[in-house]
Formats: C-alpha cells, structure tokens, sequence
C-alpha cells in the first residue's frame, strides 16, 4: 500500500525553508560568538572615555534571543588610570536588556540596568588630574530605567589616615539616564546613626568626567523614626524633611526637624523640639557645618552655629557651637535638666554658651558635654511657696522692715558665669538679688547627684541690727560696725546640701579674698 505522493516543488519549498532556518540560526549563533568581544571592546571604550578613567572588566556575556541581553560581574574604572587611589567605580554584578531595535541607531536606548554592589569613591580635589580627553570615543547611549541594590557614596578625606564619609544607599533606581544630561532618581537607605529611614528623590548629574567631585545633584528628602536613644543620655524619635543640593563634594542642606518627645536623660521630662538648620557638607573630609540652627523649646527660641567635625584624635565627630538664647524661659530649660515635676524656678533667661560635645562610646551625654557661658535670669520667681517666703523674709529683713508684710518680694534677679564638664556645673561670679538684698556665690552643683557646695557673700542694704527685732535688734547694734563696708552689710554664707534640702548658714572659715566676690 503507498503513501501520499509529496510533489516536487512542495519537497523543493520545504528543503528552502529548513535551509532558511538552519541558516538563521547559524548567523544567530555566530552573532552572539562575535558580539561578545567587539560589544565587549566598545563597552569598555565608552566607560573609559565618559569617565576618563582605566576600565577593568572581568566577566561580560551577550545574548540576542529572545532580546538583547549584557551580563558582567567585576567592572573597575580607575580615574585616569590611577592605581595609587581607590578606584572611581566598582560594581560586583551587573546586567541589562535592550529590545533588537535599540542598538540599531544611535543613541543606544537600553531598557534597563540593573547593579549590585555599586561603590563610588570620590578623592579629595588635591588627587583630582586634569587630562586631555579630547579623543573620547563618541558612543551615546540613553538608559531607560536604572536600579541599583547595596549602592554606597564615598567621599574621600585628604588624610589618608581618616575615614571616608559614607552614604550607604541600599535601594536607587534612576530613569532617563545618559552621561550627557541629568537623570531623575528615587533613593532609600537606612541610616545607621541614629537609626532611621530616609528616602530621597530628585535629580543627578551630568556626570563630570575631569573632577567628579562637581558631579551636580538636587533632591528632597524625608527621614523618619531616627531613635535618638543610641545616644546615651537623651531620647525621643526624631523626624526631619527637607532638601540638599549642590555638588558631590560641598553638599547644601535645609531643613526642619521634629522631636514630639525629646528628653535628657538626666531630667526624665519629654518635651517638644522642633528645628530649623541650613548647613554645608563637606563632601571631603565629612564634616558638617552649620549656620544656623534654630531650636524652638516650649517657649524658648535656641540659636546654634558651628559644625560637626572629626575630632582631634580621629575617634569619632566632635560637635563644637555657639549656642544663643536671646529670648527665653528658665523654666522650659529646668524641665530638661531638673527631675521634679515641676521647675524650682520660673524666669526670662539670656544666656550664651561654648557647646562641645567630643565622641565617647557609651558615655552619658551629660559626662561628657562641655560647656563654657554666661546668663542672665530677670523676673525670677520661686515655684516652691516655702522658699518664695523665704526669699520675701530676706527682701523685708535686706531693706531693715523684717515685720512688714508689704515690703518684701520674692522677684529675683540672677546672673553669672560658668562651666560644665564631667557632669558638674562650676558657677564664678553667681549673682542673686532681690530689693534690699544680693547674694555673691562661687561654687558647684553637680547634675546627677543635684549636690550643691556655694561659698560667697549676702549683702543686704540694712544693718544688720535691723534685720530684727526687739531684744535681738538691740543686742545686734554692737556688732554693726563689724558688718558695715561700703554702705552694706556683708556676711559670709555658704549654701549646700542638695537642691530638694539645701542648707544655709554663715560660713565662718570664708577669707572673701577671691576676686569678685
């Protein structure tokens, strides 16, 4: 029995077209052979002239079906060629596909590129040469779609015996990319100190072949849940918005900052802090400098100017201000440094302060802060009906009408100067006044323990037998005279104690030789 006949010129039309295909497949099979070393060339052609830089690259594979496709791992440009620095990029992996008609003119539009393990390390300008790239290959190229996974931003300091500045950027994808033109982009990272999530958007280039460190970038930014708690000795979650802009190595940044809970340690008392700052980043060496901050608490307006820099022995960051309040509540700053509930003293305040904070691993803040002033108290009064009774006592007994109940006042006014280091305030020329009467005290208190050790002078503008009354008053008038200089009455006093039970007395071993007092 036979088959069906097959006609001559349909074997004739099948022979062709297994011909076709098996030549089709030959020019593919050979294309993608011969499409790994030529793109492989152009590739690193293109990556050295854009970047005027040395191109190592280790792995490198080209597929063309069902689409375009470049995969690579181990891709170094060293700047000008330079082995003596890091180099300008390295990426660990990479890839990127591209539709068959992208690469048939110019520019090459490519879908996308992704990249893992991007770093970018950017020398200071002294390392920075200028070269004659006038010969770059002109390959233009147009990206799509960008993103990149475990991406880091390091700003080389002069020294090389310092650490680079690190923005650590976990996830950014960029679109529109070309080497010739600015790319918008989406950024995330989490910060590490303190802790918290910042994301980021904005733009990004041209890059700058001959000194990347004026590579020009703009965005916004958003950075919240920053735990403030890593810092030893304060606390509260801290949120801030704002923009940066400029150029890789001089970043400007504004903003504002949010901190419903803020406390120091040592007070216990969360209050609300809200600041405004504008500050330069200095993308050589990382440091910060500020100008200015402007701190609202409660009622109280703080204005800071200064920096955060590396400290002397390359430990960590120092933080050194100027620290100004021109404005303010002496209650709104005891709420943070005093345990009670409420503030053992109410008053407008001005003061002015040397703030420097070095590094020191798990120390207090309060241990280690540093700080070097002035202030003045007007309108002072006392919380405590006890003790505002007895500084009215001292006002009637200072103007010599220690039974009228009409004279005295509890108002005061205090002034000084001094110092804080290692958790003790170290106070000269501390001055207390009410009318009819003045204290002149040197002496400590130290935060934590609220300790307090004063040593001075009451001058009151009565004798000091009018202070009192009756047989006592009498008595007092001999000794008068032992009292009397310059018109006042003085007495030697010391306060200790601690701030809940102070204690006050005559401090009968006081010489009164210091000067000031």
């Amino acid at each position: 029995m036979s088959g069906p006949r097959t006609r001559p010129g349909g074997t004739a039309l099948l022979i062709v077209i297994s011909l076709i295909a098996i030549v089709v497949v030959a020019l593919i099979v050979s294309g993608i052979h011969l499409s790994n070393p030529y793109l492989r060339k152009k590739v690193v052609e293109m990556l050295g002239a854009k970047f005027h830089a040395d191109v190592e690259l280790k792995g490198f594979h080209v597929y063309l079906f069902p689409g375009a496709r470049i995969e690579g791992s181990g891709l170094v440009l060293r700047h000008q060629g330079r082995t003596d620095v890091p180099p300008l990029i390295s990426i660990g992996e990479f890839s990127a596909a591209a539709g068959i008609t992208g690469l048939l003119w110019k520019p090459w539009r490519i879908q996308q590129v992704k990249l893992k393990g991007l770093v970018i390390q950017i020398p200071p300008p002294a390392e920075r040469r200028k070269q004659d790239w006038s010969k770059e290959q002109d390959m233009r190229i147009l990206i799509h779609e960008i993103v990149s996974d475990d991406a880091e931003l390091r700003l080389l300091p002069k020294s090389v015996d310092k650490d680079p500045h690190v923005f650590a950027i976990h996830r950014l994808v960029m679109h529109s990319v070309g080497l010739d033109r600015p790319a918008s982009f989406t950024a995330q990272l989490t910060n590490a100190i303190p802790p918290g999530e910042i994301e980021s958007s904005g733009s990004f280039g041209p890059w700058s072949p001959d000194d990347p460190g004026q590579t020009p970038l703009s965005a916004r930014y958003t950075f919240d849940k920053a735990d403030l708690g890593v810092f030893k000795g304060i606390g509260g979650i801290l949120s801030s918005e704002g923009t940066f802009g400029g150029v890789l190595e001089k970043i400007e940044v504004e903003g504002k900052t949010s901190t419903p809970d803020f406390k120091v340690t040592i007070g216990g008392h969360p209050v609300d802090l809200e600041t405004t700052f504008s500050a330069t980043v200095d993308g050589t060496n990382g440091d910060t400098l500020l100008h200015p901050v402007t701190a609202h608490l409660l009622n109280t307006v703080i204005v800071a100017q200064g920096g955060v820099v590396k400290s002397p022995d390359n430990k960590g960051r120092l933080i050194a201000l100027d620290v100004t309040v021109d404005q303010g509540r002496l209650e709104d700053l005891m709420r943070l440094a005093v345990k009670a509930d409420k503030p053992p003293m109410t008053g407008a305040i001005k003061f002015h302060t040397k703030f420097d904070l070095p590094p020191a691993k798990g120390v207090d803040i309060a241990d280690r802060l540093n700080l070097n002033g002035k202030f003045d108290v007007a309108q002072g009064q006392f919380t405590s009906p006890e003790v505002t009774e007895k500084i009215e006592a001292l006002s009637r007994k200072g103007q010599g009408r220690p039974e009228d109940e009409d004279a005295g006042s509890s108002i005061s006014e205090l002034k000084g100067n001094f110092v804080l280091d290692n958790g003790v305030i170290s106070f000269r020329g501390l001055t207390f006044s009410v009318p009819g009467a003045e204290v002149a005290l040197n002496g400590k208190y130290a935060l934590e323990k609220e300790g307090l050790d004063f040593h001075g002078k009451l001058r009151m503008k009565a004798k000091l037998s009018q202070t009192m009354t009756g047989a006592k008053s009498f008595l007092l008038k001999a000794f008068d005279p032992f009292f009397r200089k310059n018109g006042q009455t003085e007495l030697p006093i010391k306060v200790t104690g601690t701030r809940d039970h102070p204690s006050f007395g005559l401090d009968l071993r006081y010489k009164g030789r210091e000067k000031g007092e």
